[in-house]
């Protein structure tokens, strides 16, 4: 497989860099502390990130994006993995979800989200569902012209308090050879929508500045023009988002594996012990091949299941299986890191311990290890009817 990249990509990489080591990179161990990112410096990001073009760029130019095929979008995400995500979110990626936008709603959601004027959230999660799309217990009831939203989600992401969420809720049930299935639908809700209250969670000990909230809706009344998409459609939309959030949570685990390598190394090269540098021992030495090995493996399915997407052929399984492998690679990693820095590792002085907690993350959201194991092993197994 030869996935070497174009001149035009690297210097995308290279002019994202750049950046981030001058705006994102001094502000991380603030950021951490602070649970916040600090006054200005979201905003100088952003402002940059609208001026170089950078904003919107997964979505098409026909909208306004920036238009990058999914290969491009993937290296790009690597190089943003490599800070955290409460700072490199503010170069913002709207969901492509978004795209299901018709009529108004083009207008009102799409248009302003693609300029940088609004900012929407994936609400999906649960608090007793989890992963299960299909125990949620969230309901919207047709009255009249209007849909009736009653339920909680909980664990929604995104840098800033949002404008909009898309909240999926069950609107009925289909019978299917497999039994009754839930109807999700897609809906766009407004922050100041009668009913709908949404709550900053608890703080995370990985990915600490970035926050996550919980939304109630309480016969929360929205017009049947809110709908996004046609009804019970919702279940396609939410796949297809999380499929390629999948390849882009991996993307952004070897970007920070690919940075915990380089500190790794030149702590190796330089740190000395009974007279040498303690990558002279193998007990140091193998840990640093181990960590190269398993990060070109997963810059491998990354890319392979990038470029599946750009042709149209990428399956579940393709996703599920470099978010697997590149999410379980970061966590060892940063654990291998962290133990070659030895006590400084644990120190705030350094990045390390910061990036072994957020690492920890990854292997949860976007769908758990668990989850992944059970899609690729789904693929293996359906065929032969078990």
């Amino acid at each position: 497989m030869n996935y070497e990249i174009t001149s035009e990509q690297r210097m995308m990489v290279d002019t994202l860099r750049a950046f981030m080591e001058k705006e994102m990179h001094p502000h991380e161990a603030e950021t951490d502390r602070a649970g916040a990112v600090p006054p200005g410096v979201g905003e100088r990001i952003k402002a940059w990130a609208l001026e170089m073009g950078f904003h919107a760029p997964n979505l098409p130019e026909a909208v306004g994006g920036g238009g990058l095929d999914y290969s491009s979008l993937a290296l790009l995400e690597r190089e943003l993995g490599k800070t955290s995500y409460a700072l490199h979110g503010h170069i913002e990626r709207p969901t492509e979800l978004l795209m299901a936008c018709e009529g108004e709603q083009i207008g009102r959601y799409l248009a302003p989200c693609v300029r940088g004027e609004k900012k929407e959230c994936f609400a999906l999660t649960e608090p007793g569902a989890g992963s299960d799309i299909m125990s949620m217990s969230t309901r919207a009831v047709v009255s009249g012209d209007d849909y009736v939203i009653s339920g909680t989600k909980h664990f929604i992401s995104t840098v800033g308090e949002p404008d909009f969420a898309i909240v999926f809720a069950a609107t009925g049930s289909d019978e299917t050879p497999r039994g009754p299935r839930k109807r999700v639908t897609a809906f766009l809700v407004d922050k100041d929508t009668p009913g709908f209250e949404m709550t900053r969670g608890s703080l995370s000990a990985g990915q600490r500045a970035y926050p996550h909230y919980q939304l109630s809706f309480q016969d929360c009344r929205v017009h049947k023009a809110q709908m996004l998409g046609p009804e019970g459609a919702g279940f396609e939309l939410a796949n297809k988002w999380l499929r390629m959030g999948r390849v882009w949570v991996a993307a952004a685990c070897c970007g920070r594996a690919e940075r915990l390598l380089q500190m790794a190394t030149e702590w190796a090269a330089n740190r000395k012990q009974f007279g040498k540098p303690i990558g002279q021992f193998q007990g140091t030495s193998f840990k640093l091949a181990d960590i190269a090995t398993e990060l070109t493996a997963a810059d491998l399915m990354v890319m392979h299941a990038a470029r599946k997407a750009d042709e149209g052929t990428m399956v579940p399984e393709d996703a599920a299986m470099a978010k697997l492998f590149a999410s379980e690679m970061v966590g060892r990693a940063a654990d291998s890191t962290l133990q070659i820095f030895g006590g400084m590792g644990m120190m705030e002085d350094i990045p390390v311990e910061r990036m072994w907690r957020d690492s920890r993350l990854d292997r949860i959201w976007d769908g758990t290890s668990e989850i992944q194991r059970h899609i690729i092993a789904r693929s293996l197994l359906r065929p032969m009817g078990a």
